[in-house]
Parts: C-alpha cells; sequence; structure tokens
C-alpha cells in the first residue's frame, strides 16, 4: 500500500472531503471493499443552492461564537481575577470551561471563516496552522466535556453529602489540572494525524484547493476506529450519564426531600437561588446533549456505516448544519454561566456603557450570591460560596 492511500478520520468540528466523501484522498486503494460505495457513485455536494446555504449558516455561527463567546469569556475572566473572593471551586471549573470557549472564539474562528466563507474549502495557512487549529479545538471541546463533568461532581457531593470533609487546597487543583492535562494528552492523535491534502476543484482538475483535517491511512481503520470509540465513551457517553446521575440526586434532594424544622424566610430564598442554579446547570447539560448528540452519532453512522452517508447527495451540506449545532455549544454555556446565572441582563440594562467598571463588580457580587457552597460547607443556610485559602491549605 503506497503513501497516499488514506482515509479521513474524525476531528472535533469538520472532517468530510469538500467532495462529500473520503474517497477521493485513497486514489490507489479499492474504495468498494473499504467504504461499500463506488467513487462514480458519490455526488459532489459542494455545488447548488443547499451548500451555499449551509455556507452562511456556518459564517453566522462562528461570527456569533466569536462576539458572544469571545466578550462574554473574557468578561467574566476579568472578573474573577479581578476579585479573590470570588475564586471557589465552582467558578474556577466555570472560568477553565471558559477559557477553552475564549481560545476557541479568538483563535480558531477566524481561521475557520476564511477556510469555511472565504477560500470556500481552502486551507492557505500552512501545516503548522492547519495541525494546531485541529489540536486546539480537539482539546477545547474535552477540557468542557471535563469541567462540566467536574462541576456536576462538585455540585453533587455539596448538596447530596453536605457533611464531608472539606476539600483541600491542593485537591482543587489537582482537579484542575486534571480537567486539561487529559484532554491535552488523549488529543495527541489530531495534532500527529492531521495535515494538508491538494484536491482539484474544478472539474478539469486546473483548479485546486488545499483540504486540512486528520487523515489516517487505510490500514490504520481499526486503530481509528478503536481510537473514537475510546474518546466517545470517555468523553461523551460517560460524562454525560454520570452528569445525569449527580444531577437527578440533586434535584432529589432539592425539590423532593424533606427539611426538617420550620423553614425560615432566609432558609427559603437559600432554597430558592440553589434551585435557580441547579435548573441552569441542567439546561447546560441539555444544550451539550443536544449540541453534541447530533455529531457523534453522523461520526458513528460516517464511519462504520459510510453508505449510509457518502451516497446522500446533501452530505455534506447535512454534516455542516449538525457541525454548527455541534460549535453552537459554546455560545450556549457562555450565556448561561455569564448571563443567566449571574443575572448579568439585568445590570447591563441597568448600568450604564461608561461604567463598565461598576457594571462588572455588580455581575461578579451577583455570581457570589448566587453561587452554591462547596463540599467543604458544613451549614445551609449561611454561607453561598467558598474561597480557596493559601494559609491553611483547606478550601473553607
Amino acid at each position: 500500500m503506497g503513501e497516499d492511500n488514506r482515509t479521513t478520520s474524525t476531528c472535533t468540528w469538520t472532517l468530510i472531503h469538500p467532495s462529500g466523501s473520503p474517497h477521493d484522498l485513497m486514489p490507489n486503494y479499492d474504495i468498494p471493499l473499504d467504504y461499500e460505495v463506488p467513487v462514480d457513485e458519490i455526488p459532489d455536494t459542494t455545488q447548488g443552492r443547499a451548500f451555499f446555504v449551509a455556507t452562511i449558516v456556518i459564517a453566522v455561527v462562528l461570527v456569533c461564537i466569536m462576539l458572544v463567546c469571545g466578550v462574554g469569556n473574557c468578561l467574566f475572566i476579568a472578573s474573577l481575577a479581578r476579585y479573590k473572593k470570588l475564586r471557589n471551586l465552582t467558578n474556577l471549573l466555570i472560568a477553565n470551561l471558559a477559557i477553552s470557549d475564549f481560545l476557541v472564539a479568538t483563535v480558531c474562528c477566524p481561521f475557520l471563516v476564511d477556510y469555511y466563507v472565504i477560500k470556500q474549502l481552502s486551507w492557505d495557512h500552512g501545516i503548522v496552522l492547519c495541525v494546531s487549529i485541529n489540536y486546539l479545538r480537539t482539546v477545547s471541546l474535552y477540557v468542557s466535556t471535563n469541567a462540566l463533568l467536574a462541576i456536576a461532581v462538585d455540585r453533587y457531593m455539596a448538596i447530596v453529602h453536605p457533611l464531608k470533609p472539606r476539600m483541600k487546597y491542593e485537591t482543587a487543583y489537582w482537579i484542575i489540572f486534571g480537567v486539561w492535562i487529559i484532554p491535552v494528552l488523549i488529543a495527541v492523535p489530531s495534532a500527529y494525524f492531521a495535515t494538508e491534502h491538494e484536491y482539484p476543484h474544478s472539474s478539469l482538475g486546473h483548479d485546486k484547493k488545499i483540504f486540512c483535517a486528520q487523515i489516517w491511512s487505510a490500514d490504520q481503520q481499526l486503530m481509528y476506529r478503536s481510537y473514537f470509540l475510546f474518546i466517545f465513551i470517555v468523553e461523551f457517553l460517560g460524562p454525560v450519564v454520570t452528569m445525569s446521575v449527580c444531577y437527578a440526586q440533586i434535584s432529589r434532594e432539592l425539590w423532593f426531600k424533606n427539611v426538617p424544622g420550620f423553614p425560615t424566610k432566609q432558609l427559603r430564598k437559600r432554597l430558592q437561588q440553589r434551585r435557580r442554579t441547579v435548573v441552569a446547570l441542567i439546561a447546560v447539560l441539555a444544550a451539550y446533549v443536544m449540541c453534541w448528540a447530533p455529531y457523534y452519532s453522523f461520526t458513528l453512522l460516517r464511519d462504520f456505516y459510510p453508505a449510509l452517508i457518502t451516497r446522500g447527495r446533501n452530505s455534506l451540506v447535512i454534516f455542516y448544519i449538525i457541525d454548527c449545532i455541534a460549535m453552537s455549544n459554546g455560545v450556549i454555556n457562555t450565556l448561561c454561566f455569564v448571563s443567566v446565572r449571574n443575572n448579568a441582563t439585568k445590570c447591563f440594562r441597568a448600568a450604564k456603557i461608561a461604567n463598565w467598571c461598576s457594571l462588572t463588580r455588580v455581575i461578579v457580587g451577583k455570581m457570589a450570591e448566587d453561587d452554591i457552597r462547596t463540599s467543604s460547607l458544613r451549614v445551609t443556610e449561611d454561607v453561598e460560596c467558598t474561597r480557596i485559602k493559601r494559609n491553611d491549605g483547606e478550601i473553607n
């Protein structure tokens, strides 16, 4: 088998060849044996109204990501950096999610706009940036997943098991370290197999464009499928099941468990605050599933049952739409954590643009009031958020 015998793999965002199939990347391979679809039966989906509409849609989504995730997450990160009292474990985990989304919005999205919209599926920025953008997008997705999982477990321990021993300072930062180091390691294949491939654009073959994505050799198909199933279980199915169980137990604790004694007005207020926060977290989980389940489902079909995908005339357009839905998850996270959860909408309406420093102070103050206590707290009615204190080595 020659060096050019290759087949496209999975990537965090998009992998399908502009012809609508990975077959054009395997000129010397007996395609029907691998994908069961003859080359001449694969329709060209790069032309037509549907492809044009998909390009417009993805342009709008990318611009929204740059605006919402760029500005919103920058505001949240700046607030957390400015006010040390807000650095409880939950907010630090949200900050890591915000950092990953911010990097994608400011570093990756401009290149994606150029690739998808301006250059019409042609990468002109070199192999180094091709590898870097693929890797950064993959790491960002896994960091977001791990951060959401850590937040769910933290809330579960704080609400369902409030009398457990308090979390050590070192433990909290080991958790944050794990949120990043695991994605950095398991995303290495996305960088190793990312490359450029030149393909003919016109029917005569005179015009050429450059395709940028992960490309695995055909004899590594088993390795790729095993890797994808590993990622699917570790970074999607497993976290979703775990988060669902955590929030189910939290909901039972907050809505269906009777509190002994007579609830005071302050207790009822605290309970309502916790319920609102949990509802926001459940909404984030639901949005994550709705955004990424179609992507993983499509990828499973494409890689394990390719005949169902490659024969479709608008398969690339469908993938573009699914890709847009997946990418929009960062926008939803930003709106939920920075706006909904912190009452930022009301603050923005009430504040003047020139007084943005005071506005930030109001926003982060609201966030501190509405936050749920962590597992280090032994009472539920007096303290709403905790801070990491370096002097005693504990979160308290």
